[in-house]
């Protein structure tokens, strides 16, 4: 299989990105995670430019499917706590009354957005993951609607150790992957879970030895899907897309007013102070 980012007289290079990058070669879109921060951590770069990437994407009519990888060791740290406090900061503070939870409201609201957008693409999106993949990170590929994983893969739904329900997807979209009883323990443990584990059940389509093959395999997925005919293709992603929809968007709302009211607390304060001191949260439950 041709890596299209190696044909560079038939590559088409999208907007510039600051934490993506972005290339397109015959109908088939790669985007590759680039952080800026550590392990492709979601930070404020990430969440601006991930509804504008894909609107962009699907604004091409040329692009039939996209491939989501990541670069370096891993697909995803997820949710960049650092990068993302002076957005946090407002609704943390002693006293935080209406005006902040409203503003720290739409912040989730406008960061879900990029996660939907991925889910509600015209075109398929396929997740081809190595290494760590946590938290947002389990959210975006949770919105792909086929998932590949390296054999070194290792995936967590992290948020309860950071403090905090999850509020990009992850609770909305799992359940119907991997099962309500799959999805409770790993949301109650924030435990880590291997490769092996996530094809037993159901989180990932298939497990290869490495990135380079899972990157072939997606590849290879994505050229099968490109040659068939493209408004079939969205017609079928449309109809699966139809029976989850209008849950998944109330699941959204509901979650994103919940941690507006309740995530400020002593709990996610340690948990952000804990990330910049570099030692482990110790939470109080208050």
């Amino acid at each position: 299989m041709v890596d299209p980012r190696a044909c560079s007289a038939r590559v088409a290079i999208m907007s510039e990105w600051k934490a993506f990058e972005v290339a397109v070669a015959d109908g088939i879109a790669e985007i590759t995670l680039i952080g800026p921060g550590k392990g492709n951590a979601q930070g404020p770069d990430f969440w601006r430019e991930l509804p504008d990437l894909v609107a962009e994407i699907d604004a091409d009519p040329q692009i039939r499917v996209a491939i989501v990888s990541g670069s370096g060791k891993n697909f995803s740290y997820g949710l960049d706590l650092a990068a993302m406090a002076a957005d946090f900061g407002p609704v943390l503070a002693p006293g935080a009354l209406a005006k902040q939870r409203t503003a720290f409201h739409k912040l989730i609201k406008d960061m879900q957005s990029g996660i939907t957008a991925i889910a509600q693409s015209r075109v398929p999106v396929i997740a081809a993951v190595h290494g760590w993949c946590i938290g947002g990170g389990v959210d975006l590929i949770t919105a792909a609607d086929i998932r590949y994983a390296s054999a070194d893969a290792k995936f967590s739904v992290r948020e309860a150790r950071a403090g905090m329900v999850a509020d990009m997807g992850s609770l909305q979209r799992l359940g119907s992957i991997i099962g309500e009883g799959h999805l409770r323990e790993l949301a109650f443990t924030a435990a880590d879970i291997d490769a092996a584990r996530a094809e037993r059940i159901g989180l990932v389509n298939e497990v290869v030895a490495d990135h380079e093959a899972v990157l072939e395999l997606a590849r290879a997925t994505a050229r099968t899907i490109a040659d068939n005919p493209p408004l079939v293709i969205q017609g079928v992603k449309d109809v699966l897309n139809h029976q989850h929809v209008g849950e998944v968007d109330e699941g959204l709302r509901y979650v994103a007013a919940w941690n507006a009211a309740f995530l400020p607390s002593k709990d996610i304060t340690e948990a952000i102070t804990a990330v910049f001191e570099k030692r482990a949260p110790r939470f109080s439950g208050e």
